[in-house]
């Protein structure tokens, strides 16, 4: 059994974010081609996002740190640490109201 602190991942994540030009870094934490499951640290700088995108599946969001607005369609969503969603299936985009590290976690295969 493997055991990681998401919250270190997050404060390391959030410290590459700000050096990235993009204001954007991830690490996978769990999965990649051979499990039915992915879950990735993703952090964003204040005011960065990662722009619209199809859902890649079913997903879920644990805010980790800080503060996120999710928006799908007419329908908004903003979370703070502790916060969790279901992805909805649909383009969305996840913008970072504050600095903020997330756990994505999809379903890659049914």
């Amino acid at each position: 059994m493997d055991a990681t602190s998401l919250t270190r991942l997050a404060h390391e994540q959030l410290e590459q974010a700000r050096d990235a030009s993009s204001g954007r870094a991830a690490t996978t934490v769990h999965g990649g081609h051979e499990h039915d499951l992915r879950q990735t640290v993703i952090a964003l700088a204040h005011g960065r996002s990662l722009g619209e995108h199809q859902s890649p599946g079913e997903a879920t969001l644990y805010v980790l740190v800080g503060r996120v607005r999710l928006v799908a369609g007419d329908n908004s969503w903003e979370g703070s640490e502790g916060d969790f969603l279901v992805i909805p299936a649909a383009r969305h985009d996840l913008t970072a109201l504050s600095d903020a590290a997330v756990l994505l976690t999809v379903a890659t295969r049914a």
